[in-house]
C-alpha cells in the first residue's frame, strides 16, 4: 500500500485533474462518514421513544458504526490501494448511501444496529480512499494545501453533523437524519464520477486477511462484552468469558503480526515511546469525547427538555475553544515541549469532565458551558502534538504507519469510550431507579431507558431523571480518572530520550498517508 511520505508523481491521466474540484469531492465524502459518527446522537431520545430501545441498544446504535468502521479501516484501505481508490470510494459511498436509505424505514432498534454496521463498512472504504486520492494524484505543491483542508474537515465534521441533525430534527423526525446521509452520498458519488481520477498500486503487498479477521473478532468480542455487561452482569460468566476471549484474540493478533513479512499492523512500532504516547493520547481523547457526547446529548434532551437543535447548539462552546487551542498548540509545543502541552491538554480534559460530572436535573446552561470550554481547549491542545508524535516517531518511508495508527486510535477510542461509559451509565441508572406504584411490566420498561420512563410521566419520570443524572455523574467521574491517568502515563513515557532502535519494523498496510513538506517536531520534552 501507499506508505511513503513522498508518493509517486501523478500519472499522465491524473495531470489534467482539477485539484480544487477533487479536494471538494473527497472532503464531501469524508464529511459524510465523519459526521455520521456523531450526528445520530442528537436523535437518540426520539429513536428510544419510537423503537422502545433500551440504554444498551442505544449504545449499540451508535457503536455498531464506529466498531465496524475502526475494525475494517486498515483492510479497506489496502483494498483501495491495490484495486483502485476511486473504485473503493464509489463502492463505499454506495454502501453508505444504500444502508442509510434502508435505515429510514427501520422499525426496531435491532434493525438500526444492523444497518449502522453496514454504514460502518461503507465508511471504512471511504475514509482512507479520500486521503490517498489526494496524496496519490496531486503534485507536491498542491498536496500540502489539500491535506490541510482534509484535516480541517476531519476535525470539524463531527460538530457540523450534530448541528445538521439538529436542524433536520426541527423539521422532520429521526429517519431524516439518515436521509441527509443519502443526499451527501449521492452528491459525493456524482462528484467522484465527474472529477476524481483513478489511482492504484497493483504491486502493493497482499492484504493480510488473517490479521484483519483476528483484529475484527477481537475488537467485536471485547466491545460487545462491555456494552452487554449491564444486562448480563459485570461478573457474569458470559461477560467475563467475552472479555477474556476478546483479549486472547487480540493477543493472538499481536503474535500473528509479529511473524508476518508484510503485517497489517506491526506491534513492534509501539517500542517507540513517542508513538506509544501519541497513540495513547489520541485514544483517550476520543474515549472521553465520544462517550461524553453520547451521554450529554441525552441529558440535554431528556433531562433538560431541550430540542435536538438546541442541544446541538449547546455544544458550540466546545468547538469555539477547540479551534484556537489547536492553532496555538504547535507553537506552544515548540516552546515548552510536546510532552508538557499534551499532558496539560489531557489534564484540562480531565478537569472539564469533573466539572461536567456535577450536572444535575436543575443545572443551568452556564454550568454546562463552564465545563465545555476547558474540554474543547484540552482537546485542541492535546490533539496536534499527539498526532505529530505518532508520525515523528517513524522515518519518512514509514509515514503510512503513523497515519493508520492515528485513525485507528481515534476510531477505536471513540467506540470503546461509548461502550464503557454507556455501560456504566446504564448499570448505575438501573440500580439507582427506585420505582413505586407501577406494575412489574411498567417498572421493567422504565429501567430499560430513561426515554421510556419519561413517557410514563408522574413520579416515574422524575425518578428516572434523577437516576440518569446519578449514572452520568459516575460515568464522567470514571472518564475523568482514566484521562488523568493517561496524562501521567504520557509524562512517564516521554521522560528522557527515546532509545528505541533506529531500525523501524515492517510497514503497516495502510493508505492513510499524510503528505508533509515540513520537518516534523519530535514528540518529547
Amino acid at each position: 500500500m501507499s506508505s511513503a511520505i513522498n508518493p509517486p508523481a501523478p500519472s499522465r491521466a491524473a495531470r489534467g485533474v482539477r485539484p480544487g474540484a477533487v479536494t471538494a469531492v473527497v472532503c464531501l465524502a469524508l464529511a459524510a462518514v465523519v459526521a455520521a459518527m456523531s450526528s445520530l446522537n442528537v436523535a437518540l431520545p426520539e429513536i428510544a421513544r419510537a423503537t422502545h430501545a433500551t440504554q444498551t441498544q442505544l449504545a449499540w446504535v451508535i457503536d455498531a458504526y464506529s466498531l465496524v468502521f475502526a475494525s475494517l479501516l486498515l483492510p479497506a484501505g489496502a483494498i483501495g490501494d491495490r484495486y483502485g481508490r476511486r473504485r473503493a470510494l464509489i463502492a463505499g459511498l454506495a454502501i453508505f448511501g444504500a444502508g442509510s436509505a434502508v435505515a429510514m424505514t427501520a422499525q426496531s432498534a435491532a434493525e438500526l444496529i444492523g444497518l449502522r454496521a453496514v454504514l460502518g463498512l461503507g465508511a471504512a472504504l471511504v475514509m482512507p480512499a479520500t486521503l490517498s486520492t489526494i496524496t496519490g494524484t496531486f503534485a507536491r505543491e498542491q498536496r500540502t494545501r489539500a491535506v490541510s483542508t482534509w484535516a480541517a474537515v476531519a476535525g470539524g465534521a463531527a460538530v457540523l453533523g450534530l448541528l445538521a441533525s439538529g436542524i433536520v430534527l426541527e423539521v422532520w423526525s429521526w429517519p431524516a437524519v439518515f436521509g441527509l446521509n443519502v443526499v451527501l452520498a449521492v452528491a459525493a458519488i456524482a462528484g467522484t464520477l465527474r472529477f476524481v481520477p483513478e489511482s492504484a498500486e497493483p504491486g502493493a503487498a497482499r492484504l493480510d486477511l488473517s490479521g484483519a479477521v483476528l483484529a475484527v473478532i477481537g475488537l467485536v468480542a471485547l466491545v460487545y462484552s462491555i456494552i452487554e455487561a449491564p444486562d448480563q452482569g459485570w461478573t457474569s460468566a458470559r461477560t467475563l468469558a467475552g472479555l477474556a476471549a476478546g483479549v486472547a484474540v487480540l493477543a493472538g493478533f499481536v503474535a500473528w503480526e509479529r511473524r508476518r513479512r508484510h503485517p497489517m499492523l506491526d506491534p513492534r512500532v509501539f517500542a517507540r515511546r513517542g508513538l506509544a504516547a501519541g497513540s495513547l493520547t489520541v485514544f483517550v481523547q476520543f474515549f472521553g469525547l465520544f462517550g461524553f457526547i453520547f451521554i450529554v446529548l441525552q441529558y440535554l434532551q431528556l433531562i433538560r427538555g431541550d430540542s435536538g437543535l438546541v442541544s446541538a447548539l449547546a455544544m458550540l462552546p466546545m468547538a469555539a475553544a477547540m479551534q484556537p487551542a489547536a492553532r496555538l498548540a504547535p507553537a506552544l509545543a515548540a516552546r515548552f515541549g510536546a510532552r508538557a502541552i499534551s499532558a496539560v491538554g489531557l489534564a484540562l480534559i480531565a478537569a472539564a469532565l469533573v466539572v461536567l460530572a456535577q450536572l444535575n436535573t436543575t443545572s443551568g446552561y452556564w454550568f454546562l458551558a463552564v465545563g465545555l470550554i476547558p474540554l474543547g481547549a484540552g482537546l485542541g491542545l492535546a490533539m496536534p502534538p499527539a498526532t505529530s508524535g505518532i508520525t515523528a516517531a517513524l522515518p519518512a518511508a514509514q509515514q503510512g504507519v503513523g497515519s493508520a495508527l492515528n485513525d485507528l486510535s481515534r476510531e477505536t477510542g471513540g467506540a470503546v469510550g461509548i461502550a464503557v461509559l454507556a455501560s456504566i451509565l446504564s448499570a448505575a441508572y438501573a440500580s439507582h431507579l427506585h420505582l413505586t406504584g407501577l406494575s412489574a411490566a411498567q417498572a421493567a420498561q422504565a429501567r430499560s431507558s430513561v426515554a421510556v420512563a419519561a413517557r410514563l410521566g408522574g413520579t416515574a419520570a422524575a425518578q428516572a431523571r434523577t437516576a440518569f443524572a446519578d449514572g452520568m455523574h459516575l460515568a464522567l467521574f470514571i472518564a475523568a480518572g482514566i484521562v488523568a491517568l493517561a496524562a501521567i502515563a504520557v509524562v512517564v513515557l516521554l521522560r528522557g530520550p527515546d532509545r528505541a532502535r533506529a531500525e523501524t519494523p515492517a510497514p503497516v498496510t495502510s493508505s492513510a498517508t499524510v503528505q508533509s513538506d515540513e520537518p516534523q517536531a519530535r514528540f518529547a520534552a
